[in-house]
């Protein structure tokens, strides 16, 4: 049975808006896929194809409509060395094993961790990336390393600057037609008809083809062409994963809906397999272009499936007039995609948010900045941030000091033990100072792993080496069954209350 197309109710669905988003979509995924698969020395084509199928599979089975697919920088750069060292039929069979690992973390549900990602990585994530769309755009002035001058830099200047008024201006007038793709049309009839010799897409490549065929990688199919590519796989299945999920909890965050992270996964493998036997160089989801599309207004799956065809009928017949369109209007629309990108309330939050969430915010963004691995940055970033949790509860941990009816000492227990804080567990207690018999209570706390029951047994034998004695209450089930399962405790320690 086919997903529901639509993923609004019909009544909320603006055709004009979805065609129009679609072309739009488009428009600026054709010449980001033909840069980064010529930067991978790749065939032009490989990009498109990869923008086409990653782009029609993942709107029709992928976890959200709205979102947008395609040959994304962020999953052909882990392969680069692949393709230098070993060719490009080692690139398709790693994008199939790609896509078989993601298809397992669906399977498997592993697109549920998405919501461990703290706010402040998000943030760094959404700044980093504009940083990063912003230059990438900026080194549209540059033919082979060499920055234009004179005439040609100053019109690609102006039409860019044209570009982002328009875009910024049109929403004021009309919401019904895309502002983006307007300037699109208007900068490049502008071009045509003034004959103005400027940068257009014909100049990063010419673009047109065949349909995509099927055709299984050439490579010896055994263990040690497996151990060449599984590496590579891991990397790119990881960060297509990363950089899908988050897109979409960014989509859920400005739509106010919940897309399924587990059914997204399952789809970006679907969509990377069909790459690597149709000639495709993989990818994932591209939020640039996703949020191009909502601004576009677009609500449906329909617009990525009209974004998507539109490249297939460029492949095949429309190269001769998207190769017209001057770079600088592209240029804009992504500057001004860089712009709203951007979390401008950071700067606001810098006074307000704890010292060790600014940190993260920063780290992320630098990360993604220097290294361009949207992947690891986040991954490090979520790493800093659990560090900066479990120390926070390692100092926090209290233990609350009276004394029963029978006069007995008894220990309050505050706050999760676990491998963080059982030094500081440990140093509470005073056995040569305390009561024969001693009562350790956890109600307000939690046993949490191994860690924590030595922790427990060296308090316990401790006291058991000068004859006193222990009771420990309140654990929690999960604690209890550790306690009973480890075997670790000579004496029964646990008592019902």
């Amino acid at each position: 049975m086919l997903p529901n197309i639509l993923g609004y109710k019909k009544a909320d669905i603006k055709i004009q808006n979805e065609l129009l988003a679609g072309l739009t979509v488009a428009m600026t995924m054709i010449p980001e896929s033909l840069s980064f698969a010529i930067l991978a020395g790749l065939h032009p084509l490989t990009g498109l194809y990869a923008a086409f199928l990653m782009g029609i599979i993942t709107a029709i089975f992928g976890g959200r409509p709205g979102m947008v697919s395609g040959g994304a920088g962020a999953t052909i750069i882990v392969m680069i060395s692949l393709v230098a060292l070993y060719g490009v039929e080692y690139l398709f069979a790693a994008v199939v094993l790609a896509g078989i690992i993601q298809i397992s973390a669906g399977l498997f549900k592993l697109g549920r961790f998405v919501r461990f990602i703290p706010q402040p990585v998000m943030y760094g994530f959404l700044n980093g990336l504009a940083v990063v769309i912003f230059f990438a755009q900026i080194a549209q002035f540059k033919v082979n390393d060499t920055w234009l001058t004179g005439s040609p830099l100053y019109l690609m200047i102006g039409l860019t600057v044209v570009t982002l008024i328009i875009v910024t201006l049109m929403p004021k007038l009309t919401k019904t037609i895309p502002a983006t793709l307007v300037a699109i049309v208007v900068i490049t009839a502008i071009v045509f008809f003034f004959q103005i010799d400027t940068r257009k897409v014909m100049d990063i490549a010419h673009i047109s083809g065949a349909l995509p065929s099927f055709h299984i990688p050439s490579i010896p199919f055994t263990l040690e062409t497996l151990q060449i590519i599984l590496p590579f796989s891991l990397v790119m299945a990881g960060v297509g994963l990363i950089e899908s999920l988050l897109t979409l909890s960014i989509v859920d965050e400005i739509t106010n809906t919940k897309g399924n992270t587990n059914k997204e996964a399952i789809a970006q493998g679907i969509a990377n397999m069909t790459n690597g036997f149709f000639g495709g160089m993989g990818g994932c989801a591209m939020i640039a272009q996703t949020l191009v599309n909502l601004d576009a207004g677009a609500k449906s799956r329909i617009a990525a499936i009209i974004g998507s065809i539109t490249i297939l009928l460029v492949i095949l017949v429309g190269a001769p007039i998207i190769e017209q369109i001057p770079l600088a209007a592209l240029v804009g629309v992504m500057i001004m995609v860089s712009i709203t990108t951007f979390k401008w309330v950071s700067f606001q939050l810098v006074t307000r948010m704890p010292k060790a969430d600014i940190l993260v915010l920063f780290l992320v963004t630098a990360i993604i900045i220097t290294t361009h691995n949207l992947a690891l940055a986040v991954l490090i970033g979520v790493i800093v941030s659990a560090l900066v949790f479990a120390w926070d509860n390692a100092i926090r941990i209290r233990a609350r000091k009276s004394f029963d009816k029978n006069g007995n000492k008894v220990y309050a227990i505050y706050g999760p033990l676990f491998f963080g804080s059982t030094t500081t567990f440990i140093e509470k207690f005073t056995p040569d100072k305390d009561t024969q018999i001693i009562t350790i209570d956890f109600k307000e706390s939690r046993i949490v792993d191994m860690s924590a029951l030595e922790a427990l047994k060296k308090v316990t034998d401790k006291y058991e080496d000068i004859q006193k004695r222990v009771i420990v209450l309140n654990i929690n089930p999960e604690g209890k069954r550790l306690i009973e399962n480890s075997k670790l405790f000579k004496n029964n320690i646990l008592e019902n209350n």
